[in-house]
């Protein structure tokens, strides 16, 4: 019998800046430049060019300020094992904030099952269908997944073996729904690489990733964006 338990989970704090600088330079790479917006920064080009077309009446010329174009979908496991790792994915969280413009964060516990959280509290008001997310969020985006893929192999292979709701479908099918949408995607695990082998949860989520699962430092983050810029 499942044993039905609340859990209560803290939002990440993305205002962490402490030891975000590694993190940051890391995620510099998955970098593509675009205008977008209103046109309110000067350029100085064109208006040289117009005021010389203008017979040197000044005209002002103005572009869209450059951003970064990438969009991150990141997908954070929160609560039991990953409690000890929570400094460090606020670390990450609060480096890709800074980084990208087009980021959204969702929150899920052990696996992505049939719903994840925008918020705070596991089963919380704010629930959104991982299906609508396969919807809202189109193959241009990039997935990150935070978590340290450790559960029980019941947890991860069947239908309801989520703790704290019974999900429709297993978190092995969700997963798979997520990789052949989400062709770019990373998995960064906090767990130390030695221990991956020791894990069978990790092992079955790392082959089906294709070893597109990195460590939560900042060399891994460094091979998982050469990974996403592909």
């Amino acid at each position: 019998t499942k044993v039905w338990e609340r859990r209560e989970y803290a939002d990440l704090d993305d205002r962490r800046e402490l030891g975000t600088r590694n993190f940051r330079l890391a995620l510099r790479k998955l970098r593509r430049f675009a205008r977008e917006g209103v046109p309110e920064v000067l350029d100085i080009d064109d208006t040289v060019r117009g005021t010389a077309r203008n017979a040197g009446w000044l005209e002002l010329a103005f572009r869209p300020e450059r951003k970064n174009a990438i969009k991150v979908l990141l997908l954070l496991d929160i609560g039991g094992s990953m409690d000890p790792h929570i400094r460090l994915s606020e670390t990450l969280f609060s480096a890709a904030r800074a980084e990208f413009k087009h980021l959204e964060p969702y929150y899920f516990h052990n696996c992505v099952y049939d719903r994840v959280w925008k918020h705070d509290e596991l089963r919380g008001r704010d629930a959104v269908p991982t299906s609508e997310l396969l919807h809202r969020y189109n193959s241009d985006w990039r997935l990150i997944i935070v978590g340290d893929a450790a559960m029980s192999p019941y947890e991860l292979v069947s239908e309801g073996g989520a703790i704290d709701h019974h999900n429709a479908g297993s978190g092995e099918a969700w997963l798979s729904k997520m990789f052949e949408t989400w062709r770019r995607v990373a998995w960064l695990n906090p767990l130390s690489e030695r221990e991956w082998d020791y894990v069978a949860t990790v092992k079955h989520i790392r082959q089906m990733l294709g070893d597109r699962m990195y460590p939560l430092t900042p060399q891994g983050l460094a091979r998982a964006v050469a990974k996403l810029k592909a």
